[in-house]
C-alpha cells in the first residue's frame, strides 16, 4: 500500500514556536521532524513500501517520484522552501494525478498530509472550496472522493484548541468526511514542541504502520514473518451481529511475507542471513513452479500465497485474503474438503488427466434459465450501451441484433427502476437520429425514432408498454405491421 505524504510549505508554517531554551523553531521544524521520525520507521519496517513526498501552497510540487529510498525522502525535507498562501483543492488533485498515473485507480493508498490547520484566504482556501461544492459542473468538481480507495490522515501542527477557535476542525472533519471517512485528524496535545509533535506522529505509527508479525505453520516447518501493510478487521455485512474479524498470529499451513531477493529474504527476528528459512524455501518453490498455496488465518477464513516479481531480479511473496467463510470459491467448493489425491477412493482427475472434479457444481440446481444482466461497474453499463449504439449505426442491417439488446438493457433498467437510464438512452437514440448521413437508409432513421419514444414511454413508468417487449415496425404497401423481434420474452 504505497504512501503520499503532502507538505503544506505555506507562510502560515513558518510561525515561531515558543521554546524555552534559546533556539526558535517554526512550524515547519516541527513538521520536518516528525516526518523523519516517520520515515526512520518505515525504512525499518516497511522498507518494500513505496512513498512519494509532494509539497503544496498556492501550487503543488513533486519533491521525490514513489520509491523505496527514504534517505532520499529525508533529503528532500532538508531542503524545503516556503511559498505563499495554502491551496488545499489543488494539492488534493496533484496527489490523485501522480497516483492515478504511478498506479492506476485500483491500488489502495495511504495519504498523511501535514499541515499547521490554516485553510488559506480567499478563492482556493479549503472553506471557499467546501462552501461551493454544489455550485460546481462535471469539469470543475471537487478532487475527493479520489478514485482510488485511500485513508487520510491530517497531521495538524497545532493543538485542538488553537483549531476549535475558529472553524478549521469543522472544515478537516467534513474533509475526511469527504474522503471517504476511512482516516483520522491528529493533533498535539499541550504546547507545541518537538516532544509533542513525537508524541503525535508515534499515534500515527501506533494506528496506521505498526508492523504485524506473526508465525506460519506447514506441517512440522514454522517461521516468524511480518506481513506489510497490516491486514485490516473484516466485518461481514451478512452476519446478523457483524463482529470484525482479525487475521490470526498463528497462520496456519501457510504463512505470508515481503522478499527484497531471493537470497535476501530474513524473517522479523532472524539474525543471520546464513541460517534455514521456511520463508524463502517456500518463495522459492512457489517462483520456480509457478504455483499458489492455500494459507488459513483464522477460523474459517482463507487466503493465497504467491510470488510476484518487481523486476527482473526482485519479488515479493504476495498474500491475497478471501471472504471470510468455509466456502470463499464457490467454484472451489469448502476448503476443509480438500485434500491429497492418495486419499481418495479413485483419481477425480481420470487415469490420464482427461477429468476433472472442478468447478465443483452446486447441489440445487437453479431454477432461471438465463442470466441476469447485472451492472458492476460503469464500465459494464457503458460497454452494454456503446453496443446498441454501434448496431444503431447499422440500421436497418442491424435490426434484429439492435432490439435484442435494447430490450435486455430496458428489461434490467426496468427491473431496477432505473428510470433515468432509459431517458439517456433514448437521448442518444434521438442524437443518433439527427446525425445520419443523407444516405443513410430511410428506416434507420425510423427504427430509431421509435425506440426513443417507446423507451420515454417507458421511463416513465405509467404506460403499458413496460409489460411487453419492444417491438419494431415496418412499413409496407399494405399498411404498417408490427413484428416482435426478442425472440426471449422481457416480462
Amino acid at each position: 500500500m504505497p504512501t503520499v505524504v503532502l507538505m503544506d510549505v505555506s507562510l502560515s508554517m513558518t510561525r515561531p514556536v515558543a521554546q524555552d531554551g534559546s533556539e526558535e523553531f517554526q512550524r515547519k521544524n516541527l513538521a520536518v521532524h516528525g516526518l523523519n521520525m516517520l520515515f526512520e520507521h518505515m525504512a525499518s519496517n516497511y522498507r518494500m513500501e513505496f512513498t512519494t513526498l509532494m509539497a503544496f501552497s498556492s501550487l503543488w510540487e513533486l519533491l521525490v517520484p514513489f520509491t523505496r529510498d527514504y534517505n532520499a525522502l529525508q533529503e528532500a525535507l532538508s531542503n524545503l522552501e516556503d511559498y505563499d498562501k495554502t491551496c488545499v483543492e489543488s494539492a488534493l488533485q496533484g496527489v490523485s494525478n501522480v497516483v492515478q498515473q504511478e498506479w492506476g485507480s485500483a491500488c489502495p493508498c495511504q495519504m498523511v498530509m501535514v499541515t499547521d490547520g490554516s485553510l488559506g484566504i480567499g478563492k482556493g482556501s479549503l472553506r471557499h472550496s467546501l462552501q461551493t461544492l454544489k455550485q460546481r459542473g462535471d469539469d470543475k468538481k471537487f478532487p475527493l472522493p479520489f478514485p482510488f480507495p485511500t485513508k487520510l490522515f491530517i497531521m495538524c501542527v497545532a493543538n485542538a484548541e488553537e483549531l476549535q477557535m475558529t472553524d478549521a476542525m469543522d472544515n478537516l472533519e467534513e474533509l475526511l468526511r469527504l474522503s471517504g471517512g476511512d482516516g483520522q485528524i491528529f493533533t498535539m496535545e499541550g504546547a507545541l514542541c518537538m516532544k509533542s509533535v513525537q508524541a503525535m506522529f508515534g499515534r500515527l505509527i501506533d494506528h496506521a504502520y505498526s508492523p504485524f508479525h506473526a508465525v506460519l505453520h506447514c506441517g512440522n516447518l514454522s517461521s516468524d514473518v511480518q506481513v506489510f501493510p497490516r491486514p485490516e478487521p473484516v466485518v461481514m455485512d451478512e452476519e446478523v451481529e457483524p463482529m470484525p474479524r482479525a487475521v490470526s498470529t498463528e497462520v496456519d499451513e501457510v504463512g505470508a511475507g515481503a522478499t527484497d531477493e531471493l537470497e535476501e529474504e530474513p524473517s522479523a527476528s532472524q539474525m543471520a542471513g546464513k541460517s534455514p528459512n521456511f520463508c524463502v524455501l517456500l518463495h522459492g518453490s512457489l517462483k520456480v513452479e509457478g504455483m499458489v498455496a492455500l494459507v488459513q488465518l483464522g477460523p474459517e477464513w482463507y487466503g493465497m500465497l504467491y510470488s510476484q516479481a518487481d523486476s527482473k531480479k526482485k519479488s515479493n511473496l504476495m498474500m491475497s485474503l478471501f471472504d471470510p467463510g468455509p466456502e470463499p470459491l464457490p467454484w472451489l467448493g469448502k476448503i476443509s474438503h480438500l485434500g491429497p489425491i492418495s486419499e481418495a477412493a479413485e483419481n477425480p482427475y481420470g487415469e490420464d488427466d482427461s477429468k476433472s472434479p472442478f468447478p465443483v457444481q452446486p447441489s440445487v440446481k437453479r431454477s432461471y434459465a438465463q442470466n441476469v444482466t447485472v451492472w458492476i461497474k460503469a464500465s459494464g453499463l457503458q460497454t452494454d450501451v456503446q453496443k446498441i449504439l454501434r448496431n444503431a449505426r447499422k440500421l436497418p442491417d442491424k435490426t434484429q441484433t439492435f432490439y435484442k439488446e435494447l430490450n435486455r438493457l430496458r428489461k434490467a433498467a426496468l427491473a431496477f427502476g432505473f428510470w433515468e437510464l432509459l431517458k439517456g438512452v433514448a437521448d442518444l437514440l434521438e442524437r443518433e437520429c439527427t446525425l445520419l448521413p443523407d444516405s443513410a437508409h430511410p428506416d434507420a432513421a425510423f427504427q430509431l425514432s421509435h425506440a426513443a419514444q417507446q423507451l420515454k414511454l417507458a421511463s416513465t413508468a405509467t404506460s403499458e408498454i413496460c409489460n411487453n417487449r419492444l417491438k419494431y415496425r415496418s412499413p409496407s404497401l399494405c399498411g404498417p405491421r408490427w413484428r416482435t423481434v426478442c425472440a426471449d420474452c422481457c416480462f
